[in-house]
């Protein structure tokens, strides 16, 4: 009891830090349309919500976070730009650990419509960073936009380009994909026989499942056109490997990301953007060379996340999960906004993972 105390007492302050920095208080209901969000969330958070049938709204979900509510609410309204804060419990399924909580508090700060993404994007840093002034952290930070651009500048085709791009969130998956695209998987004989073949359907089983015969149809011709293209170069695939295991301080991570440029320029736009931001959060106080850079943080992490990610972990032990964390979701805005060009960008702070840290450190 003291500490639900504790934590609901941190979670108000916190929220009337956000107030006082003018963000709007906002409270998206408790219960969200399922079909929706469950589209716009990562893998884990899809396996890990509670769902309920309603007669009237179709399937409902108890809300698994804020952040796509939130956008939902300001793309109906559209007033810009926005600061939105916000503080209550979500929901999370837990089933491989039991000492993880199914509900928490979530206090957060997101930011909208403003015209220097650099500029928005050290403000949410340097807001959550002084919401937890105090407490002692290690930050982790990186740009989902790095390697989204490395892939949107590959000599391939738009088929292979969209595959490795809804797979960036899954990074076992996305090298399965880049390793098959390069030729260096061994093409297995069943496959390639069912490709070949003149008609697939030949000694078939029955259709079962949500997927018809037109739906396989479309699937092999797409198939058959990606096993006739050319393998992605050797030299494009190391520096996607090279991006991807990409971790040291900003000032080397620069230098290495100017060297791979070379080789594949279509990288200059995200290195652009990684030193403006660098510039901001230097002019907000923040110290830049003590910060590291990693181009595969936030990978895990919800799918909307698109560009800056950052994560604050408590430095009195060791702690898997950051206790705040946050990022830029430019894609979210745009899909739920029917394609209006919205920059989005904010962040949350679990309370009850900070009282958990001060009274271990205690």
């Amino acid at each position: 009891m003291e500490q639900d105390q504790k934590i609901y007492g941190l979670s108000q302050k916190l929220h009337r830090f956000f107030q006082d920095r003018g963000a709007l208080s906002i409270e998206p209901d408790l219960l969200q349309p399922a079909e929706l969000l469950l589209d716009l969330y990562g893998e884990d958070i899809r396996a890990r919500a509670y769902l309920a049938a309603d007669a009237l709204r179709g399937e409902q979900m108890l809300r698994p976070d804020y952040t796509v509510p939130v956008v939902q609410i300001h793309m109906e309204g559209r007033a810009n730009p926005a600061r939105y804060t916000y503080s209550g419990k979500v929901f999370r399924k837990q089933e491989q650990d039991a000492d993880r909580a199914s509900e928490y508090i979530q206090v957060g700060y997101e930011c909208f419509g403003d015209d220097d993404p650099a500029e928005a994007d050290a403000e949410v840093f340097t807001a959550i960073s002084a919401a937890l002034s105090g407490v002692e952290t290690e930050v982790k930070t990186g740009d989902m936009n790095v390697l989204m651009a490395a892939v949107s500048g590959l000599r391939a085709s738009e088929y292979r380009k969209s595959a490795l791009l809804r797979h960036i969130w899954r990074p076992r998956r996305f090298r399965t994909l880049l390793e098959r695209y390069a030729g260096k998987l061994k093409k297995s004989p069943e496959r390639q026989a069912l490709l070949m073949a003149d008609n697939p359907f030949d000694n078939a089983a029955p259709f079962v499942g949500i997927r018809n015969r037109d739906d396989i149809e479309d699937r092999l011709v797409r198939l058959r056109h990606d096993m006739a293209e050319p393998p992605i170069s050797e030299a494009e695939l190391d520096v996607l490997s090279a991006i991807t295991k990409l971790s040291d301080t900003y000032e080397k991570a620069l230098g290495t990301l100017q060297d791979l440029e070379r080789d594949l320029p279509s990288i200059s736009g995200a290195i652009n953007r990684i030193e403006r931001r660098l510039e901001a959060l230097a002019s907000r106080g923040i110290d830049t060379r003590s910060l590291t850079f990693e181009a595969s943080y936030g990978r895990t992490s919800m799918e909307y996340y698109d560009g800056f990610v950052f994560g604050f972990y408590c430095a009195t032990e060791v702690m898997e999960t950051p206790v705040a964390t946050g990022g830029r979701y430019d894609a979210l805005t745009r899909h739920l906004g029917n394609g209006i060009d919205l920059p989005a960008v904010g962040g949350v702070i679990r309370p009850d993972l900070l009282v958990k840290a001060e009274g271990q450190g205690a």
